[in-house]
């Protein structure tokens, strides 16, 4: 899982005298299925929705999940120079801007000074960190200006956030293996792989990618739980060849172009081979191969 905290020079300032125990989600037994809401207006769900639309540590959330981040958080308002989180500290809230620019600050040792290494302007989440692990705050977080946060407390950022991304992982990983090309990656890429794929859905009879060219369609293959499609395009660096449409509900795993090319590198060459079968169906169909040519 990524996480959006500044790198913080291996973070000279830890105590280090607290153990750093990594937070692991089958073991943990608090989550006893309450769900916390604080109520907010429509205006206050509209920026809260906006501010976090764009953290990376979301990315694994359904709708569902993401309502629930939604109902959990809370307002904090800040004023110029109030100090959010202080370095040593023990971790309690994980915080999201809506607005207001804020200052990380590190010192090497007590005595010193701390060091400006980071600015959030506007933007931005921080604080997830302390509640990854058992130790205290690794930095200091100073309002520039007046600002406004949304906070989510120690155990329901676990419970929604940490838990979801873990059972999407294993999820992914048992769906990844049961495809054949994915086979070739090892135990690591497969890791990564579920890790970037993101979960969409779809309704009967929706179009997931159209063909670039319009005209008559003719179905050339279905594909089932397991499969994949979209690959060829992204492979050839062309427009696509055929559209595809669901058959009843669909829910897809997808890769956006820089995941796909960074992780499924090794299993390049067998979906160039793959591309063949292609050409064979659009050449009985067609007559022609359209726009499978010019492999680069």
């Amino acid at each position: 899982m990524c996480v959006t905290e500044p790198p913080i020079g291996r973070f000279a300032g830890r105590r280090k005298s607290v153990f750093a125990e990594t937070y692991d989600p089958e073991e943990d037994e608090d989550d006893d299925g309450t769900k916390v809401i604080f109520p907010k207006s429509d205006e206050q769900r509209q920026g809260l929705a906006e501010a976090v639309k764009n953290i990376l540590l979301f990315r694994s959330l359904d709708k569902e999940q993401m309502q629930e981040v939604l109902d959990a958080m809370f307002e904090r308002k800040v004023q110029e120079d109030e100090l959010v989180i202080k370095q040593g500290d023990d971790g309690d809230n994980f915080y999201v801007i809506e607005n207001g620019v804020f200052h990380a600050l590190v010192a090497s040792d007590p005595s010193e000074e701390p060091k400006h290494i980071h600015t959030y302007d506007g933007r931005g989440s921080f604080g997830e960190l302390a509640l990854l692990y058992n130790m205290p705050r690794a930095a200091t977080i100073k309002a520039a200006t007046e600002g406004l946060l949304w906070a989510m407390d120690r155990q329901t950022f676990r419970r929604i956030v940490l838990k979801s991304a873990f059972k999407k992982r294993k999820m992914y990983e048992t769906l990844i293996e049961s495809v054949p090309m994915l086979k070739t990656l090892q135990a690591y890429e497969r890791m990564n792989l579920a890790d970037a794929l993101v979960p969409r859905s779809f309704t009967d009879g929706e179009r997931i990618i159209k063909q670039d060219d319009s005209g008559k369609e003719v179905e050339i293959n279905r594909i089932g739980k397991g499969g994949y499609f979209g690959e060829l395009a992204l492979v050839t660096h062309r427009p696509r060849a055929a559209s595809a449409y669901c058959d009843g509900d669909v829910k897809c795993a997808f890769l956006d172009v820089e995941a796909f090319e960074r992780l499924l590198g090794p299993c390049m060459e067998i979906m160039k081979r793959n591309i063949n079968d292609y050409e064979e169906q659009m050449l009985k169909i067609f007559g022609s191969k359209q726009n499978i040519k010019d492999i680069r």
